[in-house]
């Protein structure tokens, strides 16, 4: 069927053995940091690991490449969360190498979209709606500009108190060595 069998067996002996109480935390970051970064796989135990990082230390925001591609979208809305709400005061964008949205082809996503029953009626709809699936679709052909744009898109961010350091870096997928890219100052 799915994988929800394993996960929903797997979860009635997490909880019975009471294995969630080492991650016991609050909802604020003790670091008071947000980091915006990528969904990646290799990321999910190297990147905060290579930050000094536990649970609870940080708000993750994570999406496909780590960008923001629209300041008023729902990564920047969950970045002045993060500050606002939940007292972050420094702001993390983490790129990396070997990223999948380095030379993205959104035509092959869509071509990959109709293959697998999204009509093509429904894409032509879209286009003629004006939403523009190429651009929407689109990674960035360099990692470093790909976190300068994030960068600078949160740092002039009218909503953003200007006290709010925001940095980006590039990490190494295969060590975790982390490239300073801008330092907030």
């Amino acid at each position: 069927m799915g994988k929800i069998e394993d996960i929903l067996s797997y979860n009635e002996q997490f909880v019975s053995t009471k294995a969630y109480e080492q991650y016991a935390t609050s909802k604020f970051p003790d670091k008071r940091m947000v980091i915006l970064t990528c969904m990646d796989t290799r990321l999910t135990e190297l990147l905060p690991k290579s930050m000094n990082l536990k649970n609870g230390d940080a708000k993750v925001i994570k999406t496909a490449g780590g960008i923001i591609t629209q300041p008023f979208g729902s990564v920047m809305r969950s970045v002045l969360v993060a500050v606002y709400e939940l007292q972050a005061d420094e702001v993390f964008v983490v790129g990396h190498h070997n990223c999948g949205m380095t030379g993205l082809n959104s035509q092959e996503i869509i071509q990959h979209m109709t293959e697998r029953g999204v009509p093509e009626s429904t894409i032509e709809t879209l286009k003629h709606s004006g939403v523009n699936l190429l651009r929407w679709l689109r990674g960035f052909d360099n990692v470093r500009d790909s976190v300068v744009n994030s960068v600078s898109i949160i740092r002039n961010h009218p909503l953003l108190p200007a006290n709010i350091l925001v940095h980006g870096l590039i990490i190494d997928p295969d060590t975790g060595e982390l490239e300073l890219i801008d330092k907030g100052e």
